[in-house]
């Protein structure tokens, strides 16, 4: 038996979004390979994680026989979520594109989740989890494109999740999502639908074959 953790951040709902879409299929995937499997899930746009504060950074840097009631609470919820990140075989994220970047409330988390001599560090306590991360977006960012230059989730997310947290990270790209939507991009849905397709693909053959090597 495997533990997946999902999350999700979208702010739509799962029949309006890109990103919840494939993830639900990777997901519904994972459990199928093997019934025995288990999903812990994280829904951040429905039940956000807070901003970190001062005293949850401090208090994931100093003795904790020196804290005060408030950065002991503050760590304790910190070391939750981590807890629960360590705990996993594997992660699963939806992080959509909003305005050039991920949500807010999934940088949140990732705040709270980096902690220097634990998850990050010389000898950081994720190392090698495999993560697939679906990184919708309303328009194409990929190389060559006009608007290459604006891509930081991917970006982002591979420095992060790969030199910080040294996870093991793959992307699964649904773009043009608002094709359907935009009049000035009504010729794009055909490459809009081709995009998701694949993505839905990918996410159900990495599924498997994900399920299928940590049963082994």
């Amino acid at each position: 038996m495997a533990t997946l953790l999902h999350i999700d951040s979208s702010l739509f709902p799962a029949d309006a979004s890109a990103s919840r879409a494939v993830t639900r299929v990777f997901r519904e995937t994972w459990q199928q390979q093997n019934p025995e499997n288990t999903v812990v899930y994280r829904d951040l746009s429905a039940d956000p994680v807070p901003h970190i504060t001062a005293d949850a950074h401090l208090a994931g840097l100093t003795d904790p026989a020196g804290h005060t009631p408030e950065q002991a609470s503050a760590l304790a919820a910190r070391l939750r979520m981590i807890t629960e990140l360590e705990t996993a075989d594997a992660v699963l994220i939806g992080a959509p594109m909003y305005n050039y970047t991920i949500p807010s409330t999934l940088k949140a988390w990732l705040d709270h989740v980096i902690l220097p001599g634990r998850t990050a560090g010389g000898n950081p306590s994720l190392k090698g989890t495999p993560v697939t991360v679906v990184a919708s977006r309303g328009g194409s960012y990929a190389p060559g494109t006009p608007k290459e230059d604006f891509e930081y989730v991917q970006n982002y997310l591979a420095a992060v999740l790969t030199d910080i947290l040294a996870l093991d990270v793959d992307f699964i790209v649904p773009e043009l999502t608002m094709a359907p939507v935009d009049p000035a991009m009504t010729e794009l849905v055909p490459l809009f639908e081709k995009s998701r397709e694949q993505a839905l693909q990918e996410a159900a053959t990495r599924a498997g074959l994900l399920a299928e090597r940590l049963a082994a």
